[in-house]
């Protein structure tokens, strides 16, 4: 008797289409406050150790300065940097030790000679000042060119992140062209100057704003890294410290399009992410479960 109450039921649930295809709803990107108004270019974010200040950055045309904000938002801090110029900084990111490095490797025409990576002598929001203490210069393995052939304009760099001593440069693909290709680099995180050794050339999916890559982070286990674009984050995993190629790559939509330069993991499952401000929009950080 029992079973034949349990068919019907069966049958019934199965033949109800919302409840074969219903999904989890993706949480969709929500504002956890916005930036002061005077960082209108915010193009790179990392977190205090202990997670209460979100230390960023700006680019080219910019001042050499990294500015401290609160958790409600509001600027605590301003470190001018004195040993440094801001020739095109594009992302800053710290090591499990609590370290920051800036990536002064912004690139767009892909002509650039002296790009580099600079880790500063910042611990908290008291300091009016900060020097470089470590300056990893660098050249890009395969580029020959300055500029090269605009249909292999793959030398832009505007995301990275440090993992077991190294540096990970993903490149923004500016060729004409564009197909989503992208190039990891690997730099080790020394004093000196480098050849940075190509481990890596995948591809994201989707126009410019889907798959031109703009920041980078990395989780604390260090099996995944998270790669930032205006409209989406694309998941890496899979990949080995020396070889990205086998990477998998999972594309998530932030059901969002704005000029999303900036992104950190606040925790495992959680992410900032910061847009530069324009006219209308952006101007925040964001917060995305995933």
């Amino acid at each position: 008797m029992l079973r034949f109450l349990i068919i019907p039921v069966f049958l019934l649930w199965s033949c109800n289409p919302k409840a074969q295809n219903e999904q989890p709803k993706q949480e969709i990107l929500k504002v956890d406050f916005s930036l002061p108004s005077k960082l209108k270019e915010v193009s790179g974010i990392a977190l205090s150790p202990d997670k209460k200040t979100a230390w960023v950055i700006e680019d080219q045309g910019n001042k050499n300065i990294i500015y401290g904000i609160d958790q409600q938002g509001k600027l605590i801090a301003e470190a001018l940097v004195e040993n440094a110029d801001n020739t095109d900084w594009e992302d800053i990111t710290a090591d499990p030790q609590g370290n920051m490095y800036i990536g002064d490797f912004g690139n767009n025409d892909n002509n650039r000679q002296d790009l580099s990576i600079v880790k500063v002598d910042l611990k908290d929001t008291t300091q009016k000042t900060t020097k470089v203490i470590q300056t990893t210069k660098f050249h890009y393995e395969g580029q020959t060119e300055f500029p090269p052939k605009k249909s292999n304009w793959l030398y832009n760099c505007e995301a990275f992140v440090e993992m077991d001593g190294n540096f990970y440069l993903f490149t923004k693909n500016r060729s004409k062209g564009f197909d989503g290709t992208f190039l990891v680099f690997q730099v080790p995180n020394k004093e000196g100057d480098f050849e940075a050794k190509l481990i890596g050339k995948l591809k994201l999916s989707g126009k410019y704003s889907d798959a031109a890559i703009t920041s980078a982070a990395i989780n604390s286990t260090k099996e995944k890294i998270v790669l930032l674009t205006h409209k989406n984050i694309h998941v890496l995993s899979g990949f080995t410290p020396n070889d990205f190629n086998g990477a998998k790559i999972q594309k998530v939509s932030l059901q969002h399009n704005s000029q999303k330069e900036a992104l950190v993991f606040l925790d495992d499952k959680t992410l900032l992410i910061a847009d530069e401000a324009d006219k209308k929009t952006g101007g925040n950080v964001y917060k995305f479960s995933f």
